[in-house]
């Protein structure tokens, strides 16, 4: 596993695409790293099996708790990058809305607006049928963007659970990747931005291009 860096408190690590966060019948992503590293790590949050990026591992309780108080206040900024093979609804803006269990584990959107999941996010053209997005989630519910994106008639490619199962059983990976981090922890101020390597898509020449625009990505927000 990358580690992409090394504090006395806490990792920023890479997790790559089709690894578990947790272990399921083998080690996941938190028990390989933590013995990489020869001590044990405490996930502060997660990232889908499908989703690879960046990934904050504290190093004892008493961060992981802090962490987990920011994260409550919403005092992290996380950004994504997704792509998919369908047009949205509309090219930017926001998706609100209550998330609730389906079928097979799935989520599905609701129009009311009791404890909605909050996204935020932009898009561009990539090649023929690839609509490329960065995107601001406000809240952290389960699937929230998988979902966002879905509502919007743009599953993420790959996305087997929310578009179509034989369309996305062809790509190499499923295309969400979490990009950048930006916090305080103390007086410290942090930045982590951290482009994909993984997936044809992804590391596309229109791709990259576009994320040269994109590596500041809070200041589109």
């Amino acid at each position: 596993m990358i580690i992409v860096y090394d504090h006395e408190n806490f990792l920023i690590t890479l997790k790559p695409a089709g690894v578990n966060f947790h272990s399921e019948g083998e080690a996941g992503f938190v028990v390989q790293v933590s013995e990489q590293m020869g001590i044990p790590l405490f996930p502060v949050h997660r990232l889908d099996k499908m989703t690879s990026g960046l990934v904050i591992l504290a190093k004892n309780s008493e961060t992981a708790a802090q962490f987990g108080k920011m994260f409550e206040n919403r005092e992290i900024e996380k950004y994504y990058l997704a792509i998919s093979m369908r047009k949205p609804k509309k090219k930017m803006g926001w998706i609100k809305g209550d998330m609730a269990s389906a079928r097979r584990g799935d989520y599905k959107l609701l129009t009311t607006m009791e404890n909605p999941a909050i996204t935020q996010f932009v898009s561009c053209a990539l090649r023929t049928h690839e609509r490329f997005f960065l995107i601001k989630p406000h809240t952290g519910k389960t699937h929230q963007i998988r979902v966002a994106l879905k509502s919007l008639g743009s599953p993420i490619a790959g996305d087997e659970r929310y578009a179509a199962s034989e369309e996305a059983r062809k790509e190499e990976r499923g295309y969400l990747h979490a990009y950048a981090l930006r916090f305080r922890l103390g007086d410290e101020a942090f930045r982590f931005v951290l482009p994909p390597e993984e997936g044809e898509r992804f590391v596309s020449e229109e791709c990259i291009a576009q994320l040269v625009l994109w590596n500041r990505p809070w200041e589109l927000f």
